[in-house]
């Protein structure tokens, strides 16, 4: 019993840590990729408190093994809320639509979706910019004399992703009222001719 309660106070501690490194971070600090910043933020806090269980008194109740065993829950615990809720707040389309109705009142006509998107969505979130910048941090793309290039790395995830859509993603998806499997391959509805490729 006395474990238990020790490694629950000891993971509210983490918790409240990682949330404090969090915000300085992301209040006071440069932020390259929301995703990375609040990973590394998680990291340094599990591994924070994983020290403070080796060196602090109270902790002797846990072995070594249990006081790694807790470090890597910390560890998986944070990574899983920065993908969770800074990332997906930060990326999330459905997030935006949700904002987007309650500043215009709460009600929006759905025939101007497609203007929205376009015309707000775009611009307010920086949208191109954002995903470039993340995509070269990533180390997938490229920009040379305003020309934007996969990488090797970016060839092979496009692959990975390419494959995983076409043949794990629902072929039939509850879209608009109707089930289809556009979604496995939106290629087929693209632009044939296009002028927008580098020469």
């Amino acid at each position: 019993m006395k474990k238990l309660a020790a490694s629950a106070w000891a993971t509210l501690a983490f918790a409240l840590l990682a949330c404090a490194i969090y915000y300085v971070h992301v209040r006071f600090f440069k932020v390259d990729v929301v995703l990375y910043s609040a990973a590394l933020d998680a990291a340094l806090a599990a591994a924070a408190m994983t020290l403070l269980l080796y060196l602090r008194r109270e902790f002797r109740i846990f072995t070594v093994y249990e006081k790694g065993q807790l470090g890597v829950i910390w560890l998986l615990a944070g990574l899983l809320a920065a993908l969770a809720v800074p990332t997906i707040i930060d990326r999330s389309l459905s997030f935006y639509i949700l904002e987007k109705l309650q500043q215009r009142g709460g009600a929006i006509a759905q025939a101007r979706f497609a203007e929205v998107f376009t015309k707000e969505y775009m611009k307010e979130h920086h949208l191109v910019d954002v995903r470039l910048t993340e995509q070269q941090v990533s180390g997938t793309i490229v920009i040379e004399n305003g020309c934007v290039k996969l990488t090797d790395r970016g060839r092979r995830l496009a692959a990975f992703s390419r494959f995983f859509r076409t043949h794990l993603l629902p072929k039939h998806r509850l879209l608009a009222g109707t089930y289809t499997d556009d979604l496995t391959d939106p290629f087929r509805h693209s632009e044939v001719d296009v002028d927008y490729r580098c020469k």
